[in-house]
C-alpha cells in the first residue's frame, strides 16, 4: 500500500543516516533543520516590516503594541516549553512542529480579520504558537558528537531568516498588499517548503552509542530532574540567565525595530535587499565560529572557549558603538557594497557590527553552551530545558525593555535609545560572562558532581578525559 511504501522509505532514510559518515549525516541534519526553522520565521517576523505610521492603540504606538503582544505570547510559550519540550517523546516532535505552524498561520489569518483592538489577540496567538518550535527542532540534534556543527547550521537559520522574511513581507507591501494581510500571505508562501522540511527532519535517527558515550544520554526530564539540574548549576545558571535577560532584549530590539533605527539615522526609505544583505554575512561568520568549537573535543574546555566567543561579541558591540560615535566609520559613506550593490554608510556598518557582536553572544545559548555544560559534567539532563528556561527569562527582558522605551525613555528616538542600550549591554554582559567563566572554572577544579544529588563529591585532579 502507499502507506507501507512511505514507511519503508522513511525507514531506509533513517537507516542510511545511522550508517552514514559523520560529514554526510551532518550535512543532511543541517539542511533539514536549517530549512525547518528558516521557514518558521516566515510566520513570525514578516509583520515587523510594517510601520503602521501615526496609528495608536490604548495610547501606545500600534507597531510597539504589536511587537510587545507577540513577544508576550512567545515568552509564555517559552515558560510552557520548559516542561513541554523537555518531556516530549522523540516520536512526537515532528507532529508537534506542524501543530505549532498550523496555529501560527491561523493566528495570522485572525490578525487580518479581527477588527480594532482585537488585532493584538491575533499576533499574541501567533507568538504563543511559535515559541516551542526551536526546542522541538533542536531536540533532533542535541547530544551528538557533532552537535556544535549541527547547532551552528541551525542557528544560522534565524540569523538570516528574519531578514528574508522581512524582505518577502516588504515586497508584498510594495505590491499593494495591506499591512494586516501581508503576514498571512507571507506565511502561506513558506508553508509548502516547511512541510517538506519537517518530513525530512523526522527521518533523523536518535543519537548513536558513540554519541551517548561522548555527550551523555539525553532523556526526557520530569520536574525532579529539572530541579536537580538547576540545583547543580544554580550560581552559574543565575549569572548566565541574568546576562541573557538583557542580551535577548538587545538582540530583539534591533531585530524588531531595524526599520525605525535606519529611519532615525537618516537613511530614509529602506530597500528590501538591505534587510537581507546585512544579516546574511553575520550568519556565516557566527556559524563559522560555532563550527570551529567542534575542534575542541574536551567538553569543559569547549565551554570556556564558548565563553570567549561570547565575550568577544560583547566587546565588539562596545568598540563599534564608540567608533561610530567618534565618526571613525565615516570613511564608508558613499561607497558601494561589492556583493549586493547597495550604498554603504557608517550607520549600516555600525548596525552590522553590533548585530554581529550580539549574535556571537546570543547564538551559543541556543545550541552549544548548555550542551557542553551537560556533557562536561555528565549530567542527566537535556539542553532543551536549559535553553527554554533561558529563553523564557530572555524574552521577559525583551518585554520589559520595550515597556521601558515607551514609558521611561519616550523622548529618545529609536536610534538614540539603541545606542545607549549598546553601551550598557556591552559593559554589563561582559562582566556577567567573566563571572560565569570564573564560576565554571572553579567548579571544574573544586570537584566532581554526584548527578543524583547535585552535590560536589570531592576534589578533582583536573578535567576528565572525554568530558
Amino acid at each position: 500500500s502507499p502507506a507501507e511504501m512511505e514507511q519503508q522509505k522513511q525507514s531506509s532514510i533513517s537507516s542510511w543516516l545511522s550508517k552514514a559518515p559523520a560529514w554526510q549525516f551532518s550535512l543532511y541534519a543541517i539542511v533539514v533543520s536549517f530549512s525547518t526553522y528558516f521557514c518558521m520565521y516566515g510566520f513570525r517576523k514578516a509583520f515587523s516590516v510594517a510601520r503602521f505610521e501615526d496609528q495608536t492603540i490604548w495610547g501606545f504606538d500600534l507597531k510597539v503594541a504589536l511587537v510587545i503582544s507577540q513577544i508576550i505570547g512567545y515568552t509564555l510559550a517559552k515558560y510552557l516549553g520548559t516542561k513541554f519540550c523537555s518531556e516530549i517523546q522523540a516520536r512526537n516532535r515532528a507532529f508537534a512542529i506542524l501543530l505549532c505552524i498550523a496555529g501560527a498561520e491561523t493566528a495570522l489569518v485572525l490578525y487580518g480579520i479581527l477588527p480594532g483592538d482585537w488585532i493584538l489577540a491575533g499576533i499574541f496567538l501567533n507568538g504563543l504558537s511559535l515559541g516551542g518550535v526551536w526546542g522541538l527542532v533542536f531536540g533532533f540534534l542535541e547530544g551528538r558528537k557533532v552537535s556544535e556543527i549541527l547547532g551552528a547550521g541551525l542557528s544560522c537559520s534565524y540569523i538570516i531568516a528574519s531578514g528574508y522574511a522581512k524582505t518577502v513581507g516588504k515586497s508584498w507591501l510594495d505590491e499593494g498588499v495591506s499591512e494586516v494581510w501581508m503576514p498571512a500571505l507571507t506565511g502561506a508562501c513558506y508553508l509548502p517548503f516547511l512541510l517538506v522540511a519537517v518530513w525530512f527532519l523526522k527521518q533523523i535517527p536518535p543519537p548513536s552509542e558513540e554519541d551517548v558515550a561522548e555527550r551523555v544520554l539525553r532523556t526526557p526530564m520530569d520536574s525532579k530532574d529539572r530541579w536537580r539540574f538547576v540545583k547543580q548549576f544554580l550560581p552559574g545558571l543565575s549569572v548566565l540567565f541574568i546576562v541573557y535577560f538583557f542580551l535577548t532584549a538587545y538582540r530583539d530590539f534591533r531585530d524588531n525595530f531595524q526599520i525605525e533605527i535606519y529611519s532615525d539615522l537618516g537613511l530614509g526609505a529602506v530597500e528590501p535587499v538591505l534587510l537581507t544583505a546585512t544579516e546574511t554575512p553575520i550568519g556565516f561568520i557566527v556559524v563559522g565560529c560555532l563550527a570551529l568549537l567542534y575542534l575542541v573535543k574536551d567538553n569543559r574546555r569547549g565551554l570556556f572557549v564558548t565563553h570567549l566567543m561570547m565575550l568577544s561579541g560583547m566587546v565588539l558591540i562596545g568598540v563599534s558603538t564608540y567608533l561610530f560615535d567618534k565618526g571613525v566609520l565615516d570613511f564608508l559613506n558613499g561607497q558601494k557594497d561589492p556583493i549586493f550593490g547597495y550604498d554603504l554608510a557608517s550607520d549600516i556598518a555600525w548596525l552590522f557590527l553590533v548585530g554581529l557582536g550580539a549574535y556571537l553572544a546570543y547564538v551559543p545559548y541556543g545550541c552549544v553552551l548548555f550542551d557542553r555544560m551537560i556533557a562536561g559534567w555528565g549530567t542527566a539532563a537535556t539542553a532543551v530545558f536549559a535553553i527554554y528556561a533561558a529563553d523564557a527569562l530572555g524574552y521577559t527582558g525583551s518585554i520589559a525593555m520595550m515597556l521601558y522605551k515607551v514609558l521611561g525613555a519616550g523622548d529618545l528616538n529609536y536610534a538614540e535609545f539603541f545606542k545607549g542600550f549598546s553601551y550598557f549591554t556591552s559593559v554589563f554582559c561582559t562582566l556577567g560572562f567573566v563571572l560565569s567563566w570564573i564560576y565554571f572554572w572553579r567548579k571544574k577544579s573544586i570537584g566532581e558532581v554526584d548527578t543524583a544529588t547535585g552535590e560536589e563529591t570531592g576534589k578533582s585532579e583536573g578535567v576528565v578525559a572525554g568530558n
